[in-house]
């Protein structure tokens, strides 16, 4: 679990180096996800369980839909502000997740919960605030689209039952490679041939080993581990990527965006916590 939440930690890298466009590189990703995925279900010998996929053959169809584009949103914010604050922006999905969890799955907020929530929200504000350095209201708004999007797919899976969850992202990651197969001919085309040796190297080690390695780790793992371990180990991944965006890449942040960064990863982390608690 800590070695996917690691790898997942340094995904920004790969991506930052890649000279493709952001739809080109989530169906690339997509689709060596699902090469890779459906080689481990192979090796092992796991039988997709056909009759809970038929019955919930619209909602998965959709969560593969939400992931694609997900994925497109959060590379294309990288485009247009710094990892940290993408990143930063895409973790208040958990938040959405609980919130939203209180109307369709009837769910009850604690006060500890609501508190998450307001704290997490002052640290988004900190974050996004105007006359912030190096802040692009564009950067910011892809990135909360990519947490909306990553909160629908994660809210759809909560709702899906019967399905494994190895064999439920196989058949996302499919889902995914079929919607941003037409998506990417129709809004500029492919352009594989512009890579170079380092190119290819960052595009195969974000497929391979960036979504269907590590996804084969993480759906290993987490059903030997208490909710809890799960929720704490896997804000290494955020934390990872904003501790290279600035080491790394050298993109700077100011005092005010680290203080709303340690609200949004600690009141997440806490939120969650409470959830897998009860």
């Amino acid at each position: 679990m800590v070695l996917a939440m690691l790898i997942f930690g340094t995904i920004p890298i790969f991506v930052k180096h890649l000279p493709l466009s952001s739809g080109e590189i989530a169906l690339y990703r997509a689709i060596l996800a699902t090469l890779s995925v459906g080689g481990f279900l192979l090796i092992g010998k796991q039988r997709l369980p056909w009759r809970a996929i038929k019955k919930s053959l619209p909602l998965l169809l959709l969560s593969g839909i939400a992931l694609g584009f997900n994925w497109i949103l959060l590379f294309e914010a990288y485009n247009y502000t710094t990892v940290s604050t993408a990143t930063l922006c895409y973790y208040f999905a958990p938040i959405l997740v609980t919130v939203v969890s209180t109307v369709l799955f009837k769910e009850r907020l604690t006060r500890l919960q609501v508190l998450c929530f307001i704290m997490s929200t002052v640290g988004l504000v900190l974050i996004t605030g105007v006359g912030n350095q190096g802040i692009h209201p564009i950067g910011i708004a892809l990135g909360l689209g990519a947490a909306v999007l990553y909160a629908t797919v994660v809210l759809i899976n909560k709702a899906l039952s019967g399905i494994p969850g190895i064999h439920r992202t196989f058949l996302q990651f499919a889902a995914a490679s079929l919607t941003l197969l037409p998506y990417v001919a129709l809004t500029g085309g492919f352009h594989l041939s512009v890579l170079s040796g380092t190119g290819w190297l960052s595009l195969l080690t974000l497929g391979l080993i960036h979504t269907g390695v590590t996804y084969c780790l993480y759906f290993s793992s987490v059903g030997k581990l208490p909710g809890q371990s799960v929720a704490l180990i896997s804000y290494l991944d955020p934390l990872l990527a904003v501790l290279l965006s600035v080491l790394v890449l050298h993109e700077t942040m100011t005092i005010t965006q680290i203080i709303g960064g340690i609200m949004i990863l600690g009141f997440s982390l806490l939120n969650e916590w409470i959830s897998s608690k009860r």
